[in-house]
């Protein structure tokens, strides 16, 4: 009997194809700096359990630098992302009981990554997550699949990332609304696709 034929990913062409990615509006964008909206957003996290999860970090341009990051820490539900920049102050307990938690589920691509980075700049153990580059991949990939291509094959929408946005200074502590918009859309539509996958619905 043959094998299944692998599924072949879509192009660049067939991506830009595809409707625009429904995002979250910068108004459900928040980012966490006082006690009041760092408890707003444990309670929805809680609420939520399976929820969008990522990391950026400053790049590095030089062969054999260290990576310093992470620098931003985003999360998401179905309807708001939270912004976390580590070096704000009062916000390390709330990461903890976010990412060590094993109440909560957090799902994204290429958690492996994360790991090591959480653990080396905050001493934080990753708790309970889905890795969903391999979930992807089981629906006949012959590689892990990223996010942007993930969108497409599973919501049909085209997932836009900017390298501009991608390479720019994510330890600044002012955050442009380019870069958070960026930051949601990695959280947000991580836990979309898992939503899609696992048959849930809102």
């Amino acid at each position: 009997m043959d094998r299944p034929r692998a599924l072949e990913r879509p192009t660049s062409d067939q991506i830009a194809a595809l409707p625009a990615y429904e995002a979250l509006p910068p108004a459900r964008i928040h980012v966490l700096r006082t006690g009041a909206q760092l408890e707003f957003a444990e309670r929805q996290l809680r609420a939520a359990v399976h929820v969008g999860f990522d990391t950026e970090s400053k790049p590095v341009f030089t062969a054999g630098a260290p990576q310093t990051g992470p620098d931003v820490i985003q999360f998401a539900t179905s309807d708001d992302a939270f912004i976390v920049q580590p070096a704000t102050p009062g916000t390390a307990e709330f990461l903890r009981a976010m990412i060590e938690s094993d109440d909560i589920v957090r799902v994204g691509f290429g958690l492996d990554s994360d790991r090591p980075q959480l653990h080396r700049k905050l001493g934080l153990r990753l708790g309970k997550a889905i890795d969903l580059s391999f979930m992807v991949r089981r629906l006949g990939f012959k590689q892990a699949v990223g996010l942007k291509t993930a969108v497409a094959v599973v919501l049909g929408q085209r997932l836009p990332k900017s390298r501009k946005a991608t390479t720019s200074n994510w330890a600044s502590p002012h955050l442009s609304p380019q870069q958070l918009q960026y930051a949601a859309n990695d959280a947000h539509a991580s836990l979309m696709i898992y939503r899609a996958l696992a048959g849930q619905q809102d």
